[in-house]
């Protein structure tokens, strides 16, 4: 095996020098935390007061992390990718909406990118949140109390809610199982996980008896997050299916630990980015120990957990190609990663959102946010693609 994340050259082949030049622009703004921090706070209010922004944010940061609005628009973006053997993730990009009416439309939307999906050669996987289908609340009040179904809870009407959710998932997932589309259910905050994760076993209980259609997401920056994989996967023993697992860091991080400090309660994130790291890296470990049971996705924008879990499987013996091993990166970050490992015959994706420029504003916050508060992330974006710039212009 011959790689490295530092060749520029392959990260950006994809890129022309005015789109490198964007996203220069891009990384360099988000270098200023506080820019960031006003900028995600205004965007969702100045958009909702229909002041002509719209141009601004597509050609900036909607442009660096976003397929487009339609599925369509999307499919011009993964085509480039497969051109340099990227697959894709497609994902659905809305969130946070309320009412049935909304639930029921992006379950349609959802099998409607899976029938697509099924129809390209390189997009194995659909990415799908639990809160694109449940009302926010219904999912906490079954978080504060696990054993509703159990007659504690006599709330019959949202009894019904949770039936119609289940539902919902059921039918993506049926779907999914017959044109053999992988489905990543995303983690989401603390306070709503436990019905997310007990829904997604549910799922795979169902449908992953010969092979992995359904995987759960779990962030390692959660300090009870490799027990639970463990837990997981002795569950999945037991049962006799195949356990789905993707890895990541987290998304939450201000947000769970402001939360767990108002409240009064032991923060579930990790003390320190070592101990995230540690448990990051022992989860690829076992998952890769594993790989008969376990299908994994690697989702990480951290060189050494990617170097690391790609010199693991060539010691084992672990084909580059191995259908139960795949690294992703989302789009519009860590080009040098996925670019890279697709240079060396690995399975590696992007993770692309697309939707309305509205609806996936929240999506597009996290980003800005994840990559002004991770330490060296944005610094890291910015020296590779001026290096990639200096590379042209001397070639």
């Amino acid at each position: 095996m011959n790689i490295s994340f530092d060749n520029t050259e392959n990260a950006f082949a994809y890129k022309s020098d005015k789109d490198l030049k964007g996203a220069k622009f891009l990384f360099n703004t988000m270098g200023y935390p506080w820019f960031v921090q006003i900028g995600t706070r205004l965007t969702p209010f100045i958009m909702k007061t229909g002041l002509p922004v719209d141009g601004i944010i597509r050609k900036t940061i909607f442009k660096q992390f976003v397929g487009g609005e339609t599925l369509e628009e999307t499919a011009a973006i993964g085509s480039i990718l497969g051109k340099y053997g990227v697959q894709v993730i497609l994902d659905y990009g809305v969130e946070g909406k309320q009412g049935e009416a909304n639930f029921d439309h992006a379950t349609e939307v959802f099998i409607r990118v899976i029938n697509y999906a099924a129809t390209q050669t390189n997009i194995p996987f659909i990415s799908i949140k639990v809160t694109g289908l449940a009302r926010f609340g219904l999912l906490q009040t079954l978080n504060e109390a696990p054993r509703l179904r159990s007659g504690i809870h006599d709330h019959e009407e949202e009894i019904d809610e949770w039936d119609r959710v289940r539902e919902r998932m059921y039918t993506i997932c049926e779907v999914a199982a017959e044109k053999n589309i992988g489905v990543l259910i995303d983690a989401e905050e603390t306070w709503i996980q436990d019905p997310v994760d007990r829904l997604t076993m549910e799922m795979m209980e169902i449908f992953n008896k010969s092979k992995v259609i359904v995987y759960n997401t779990i962030q390692l920056y959660r300090h009870d997050r490799l027990h639970f994989l463990h837990i997981s996967h002795q569950i999945a023993k037991q049962k006799g299916f195949k356990l789905g697992m993707k890895l990541v860091r987290g998304a939450y991080m201000e947000k769970e630990r402001e939360r767990a400090y108002d409240k009064g309660y032991e923060s579930p994130i990790q003390a320190t980015k070592e101990d995230t790291d540690r448990d990051y890296n022992d989860s690829v470990t076992y998952c890769l120990e594993n790989i008969e049971d376990i299908s994994v996705i690697i989702a990480s924008h951290n060189d050494e957990s990617n170097l690391k879990a790609a010199e693991m499987m060539d010691r084992h013996g672990i084909p580059h190609n191995h259908p139960h091993v795949h690294f992703s990166q989302l789009f519009g970050m860590s080009d040098n990663i996925t670019f890279n490992l697709a240079k060396e015959g690995f399975n590696v994706s992007k993770y692309l959102p697309f939707g309305p420029i509205r609806d996936v504003i929240p999506y597009m916050m996290r980003r800005a946010q994840e990559n002004s508060s991770v330490s060296g992330q944005t610094g890291r974006e910015l020296s590779l693609i001026k290096k990639e710039l200096k590379r042209r212009k001397n070639a």
